[in-house]
């Protein structure tokens, strides 16, 4: 074997390796002040910071459970003056984890929210969960269980599963934790992350005979933390020529931040974040 081989099965190991966590979901809103209400009033969520980038005409708001050195947030974004919103059939939802899913609807209720399914769990099941959609038509489920990390899903519909999976496994390090077929129902759910199927996961969900999905131009990407970005371009690079994606890698304008930006055989985005760049931001 040559070193060139044996640098390559050693950088492929990288991913395994590195210091990984999912740090936010990223996505835009038609109104921020509207959208900010609800998550604090209806979800429970707490403004963690906000930030008017004029020049680049948005603005952006960080809203979680806790801190962003130790949760995954959501970060909303607003473009001044963009048009309608669309979320597209390929978006699926977010999820959150709560210890009473039954009031948590209960106060969304209330409050004008709108429930697409009410609490309670699946025939046959012991898991109370329910749907909810927020006020720019985001769906969110809601589920019933001890809360390490409260938001707690991303859940993305993809056209070839398997080859989904082994993108996530080779190219971001990220495990199968759990994998259910429901044929009755027509589909197969795939949950990638880094602990256990009780953090945050990336949900894939597979809808039998469909072969394509719109995007919309709402959910943007997920952001991942990584302690070298470089050598995860490469990772990626090699994983892509493989099973399919493209790689931009670009530094936003606004910080001076080492980020990573690809997507997915599947068309959908991602961002690794440098870890020590992340956390000097958050002091600025």
């Amino acid at each position: 074997m040559d070193s060139r081989s044996v640098d390559m099965d050693e950088l492929m190991e990288w991913p395994k390796k590195d210091n990984r966590r999912f740090l936010r979901a990223e996505y835009r809103v038609a109104d921020l002040d509207r959208a900010i209400k609800f998550y604090e009033e209806c979800l429970g969520m707490k403004l963690l910071r906000k930030r008017d980038i004029e020049e680049e005409n948005y603005s952006r708001a960080f809203l979680g459970f806790g801190p962003e050195e130790s949760h995954f947030v959501a970060a909303l974004t607003c473009n001044y003056g963009a048009d309608k919103l669309e979320i597209g059939t390929g978006f699926g939802h977010f999820a959150i984890a709560n210890t009473d899913v039954y009031k948590m609807v209960e106060n969304i209720r209330a409050k004008g929210g709108t429930i697409t399914r009410e609490a309670g769990p699946i025939k046959g099941g012991k898991t109370v969960f329910a749907f909810v959609k927020d006020v720019d038509g985001y769906a969110f489920e809601l589920i019933q269980r001890p809360i390490p990390q409260p938001l707690c899903q991303v859940n993305l519909n993809v056209c070839d599963l398997d080859r989904a999976v082994k993108f996530y496994e080779k190219a971001l390090g990220m495990k199968l934790l759990y994998k259910f077929d429901r044929p009755q129902e027509r589909f197969t759910v795939a949950l990638m992350g880094y602990t256990n199927e009780f953090d945050t996961v990336l949900e894939l969900k597979y809808d039998y005979g469909v072969t394509e999905y719109t995007k919309g131009n709402g959910y943007a990407q997920v952001a991942i933390t990584t302690d070298d970005v470089y050598k995860s371009v490469e990772v990626v690079k090699a994983v892509a020529a493989e099973l399919g994606g493209t790689i931009t890698h670009y530094q936003p304008p606004e910080i001076n931040m080492k980020v990573l930006s690809f997507q997915d055989p599947e068309g959908w985005k991602i961002i690794l974040v440098d870890n020590e760049d992340f956390l000097k931001e958050l002091k600025k």
